[in-house]
């Protein structure tokens, strides 16, 4: 089980990946998740939803209701050019720290 702070900490740049390829609704992104961590990561509508708000006050995501293909009326989220700008940066900076941490747990001796 992963802690709510680093789920709390990654669900912007998980966002902002799933979003990328095109537009999707709130069910589906959470299903995104799920089925990208093998069921790791699990959210919950109630998580996802203020993330989602609040990307879309600062201007990363932007809304748009629609009728799904079973006549539902859905809200679809889609990156903007900020966004994409946004998803940039979160992937370089996490990488950094993935980098960081694969040096630090690297089974291999420190000394030869």
């Amino acid at each position: 089980m992963v802690s709510k702070n680093l789920m709390a900490a990654s669900t912007k740049p998980l966002i902002l990946t799933i979003l990328a390829p095109g537009e999707m609704y709130g069910y589906q992104i959470i299903q995104s998740v799920i089925e990208l961590s093998g069921g790791t990561l699990e959210w919950s509508e109630g998580m996802l939803y203020p993330v989602l708000h609040k990307m879309e006050r600062e201007k990363f995501i932007r809304s748009q209701w629609k009728i799904s293909e079973n006549g539902r009326r859905r809200k679809y989220y889609k990156l903007t050019e900020s966004g994409k700008e946004e998803l940039d940066k979160e992937r370089e900076q996490w990488m950094k720290v993935h980098k960081v941490l694969s040096k630090m747990w690297d089974p291999s001796p420190a000394y030869d």
